[in-house]
């Protein structure tokens, strides 16, 4: 078995504890279901494309992190997770700010992802425009969550508050957002050469051609 695998099967496992031990008597059912369906779409798609378009080690850890960061939202709804806690008492901040770490995750890796499927696809040679497109994808994702959140308010009236995960702020929509664009900018400034080591080292036949 490939060290890749072994990675993989290590993160899947761990995934899939998180996934079974938050699921057992989770703070709201409907809320938990609506936080991890996101990981409940993405493992079975990472499985299905893995032979075709195996993706480089670091973005398998990075979603792991995101699974688990949802996972851990599902359990205790946003508002109500005990990091958020610690870190709301530890900074003096208004209110639990685990929703927005949520939200940069939601910018962190996707970028890499959008970033990886541009380049090694060989939809884009520039680098710098594949940053600038993985951003406006990355963007555009984060856009379209507020757009389900939106319409779990609409359907499920007050019942879609431990979702929405607002706790009141009015322009939580708006900071969701700026916070996914600060983590993808984070994550191309911070990883874009480790990723671009990573991606030298896979199979480089395009994706468009598969």
């Amino acid at each position: 078995m490939t060290t890749q695998r072994l990675l993989l099967l290590g993160l899947g496992t761990l995934v899939l504890i998180a996934l079974i031990a938050s699921g057992i008597s989770p703070y709201d059912r409907t809320t938990w279901w609506l936080e991890v369906a996101p990981v409940l779409v993405a493992a079975p798609l990472l499985a299905g494309t893995y032979r075709r378009f195996p993706l480089t080690s670091l973005l398998y850890v990075l979603i792991a992190l995101h699974a688990l960061i949802l996972i851990y939202g599902g359990a205790y709804t946003y508002a109500r997770v005990p990091l958020g806690f610690w870190l709301e008492q530890g900074f003096g901040l208004d209110r639990n700010p685990y929703d927005k770490i949520g939200h940069f995750a939601q910018g962190f890796v996707p970028v890499l992802i959008a970033r990886e499927i541009l380049l090694r696809g060989g939809y884009l040679t520039s680098r710098g425009m594949t940053n600038f497109l993985a951003g406006c994808v990355t963007l555009a994702i984060s856009a379209l969550y507020e757009l389900i959140e939106w319409q779990a308010a609409v359907i499920m009236g007050q019942g879609a508050d431990e979702f929405l995960g607002t706790q009141g702020y009015e322009w939580d929509t708006q900071a969701d957002m700026g916070f996914a664009l600060l983590g993808a900018v984070c994550a191309l400034v911070l990883l874009a050469r480790w990723h671009g080591r990573q991606m030298a080292a896979m199979p480089v036949k395009p994706l468009a051609a598969r």
